[in-house]
């Protein structure tokens, strides 16, 4: 389990660092900024998250009977013994026998998940919270004065943008996982066609709804715990300039 955790951790230092760091490049606070900046998150974070991904779906498949592995773990045949003893072990394994390539199999699908998958999300949080957010007055300028955004909107708004995330990108999550796993596949494209073929287009809707349930506490979590936590951050820079400024 620390394994996941630790990931998981390293993927959103990854996604909001960079993000910020794209945001200041940016320099406006634009809706098609915040695209852009989610969009290029994705694409850094897929340089590790395509080989952490593929370790660990090799392990939980390792083992497996038959050219079709999806096929043989839903027949229950396993008895191979254990190929790799850890995610690293499997990861050296495959640059040991396949290079830099094998290591980053699924590569192209990751990306083509995750720069639309990232970019709405960020962009869909940024129009949710503009939204929700409560005018508190008028300047003498007629112009809106906004009040500050609260909590239970901030959750709201950040589980939605988990699941509109997930359903711009989770067709591409399909033919990611099953191109990973399936070594019977000669490209992510095939994997795709295969799948229509003997599937129907069902198939890159399957689990969809419990990755949706799942999606909306994570995200509601993530997004609002980073949200105040950086609010903090600048109340305690405005306090210091403030300090500041009456010594």
């Amino acid at each position: 389990m620390s394994s996941p955790l630790c990931g998981v951790a390293v993927i959103n230092a990854i996604v909001f660092g960079v993000y910020g760091s794209a945001m200041r490049f940016l320099g406006e606070n634009t809706l098609s900024n915040q695209f852009l900046a989610g969009a290029f998150a994705g694409g850094v974070q897929s340089i590790i998250s395509c080989p952490m991904e593929l370790a660990k779906t090799k392990m939980q498949l390792q083992g497996v009977l038959g050219p079709d592995a999806m096929q043989a773990i839903k027949t229950g045949f396993a008895q191979k013994p254990a190929l790799y003893r850890s995610p690293v072990d499997c990861l050296w394994k495959l640059y040991s026998t396949q290079g830099v390539r094998g290591v980053y199999r699924g590569f192209g699908s990751t990306l083509t998940r995750e720069l639309p998958g990232f970019g709405s999300y960020f962009f869909s949080y940024e129009v949710l919270t503009r939204a929700m957010t409560p005018i508190e007055g008028y300047d003498d300028d007629g112009k809106a004065v906004n009040g500050q955004i609260g909590i239970g909107r901030l959750l709201m708004a950040g589980g939605l943008s988990g699941i509109i995330s997930w359903l711009v990108s989770f067709p591409q999550d399909v033919v990611k996982s099953r191109y990973q796993a399936d070594e019977q596949y000669t490209s992510a494209r095939h994997c795709a066609l295969q799948s229509y073929r003997s599937e129907g287009v069902s198939v890159f809707s399957r689990g969809l709804w419990s990755t949706v349930l799942r999606a909306f506490p994570t995200n509601a979590a993530t997004l609002t715990v980073v949200t105040l936590f950086l609010r903090y951050v600048s109340d305690l820079n405005d306090e210091k300039y403030l300090q500041g400024l009456m010594l």
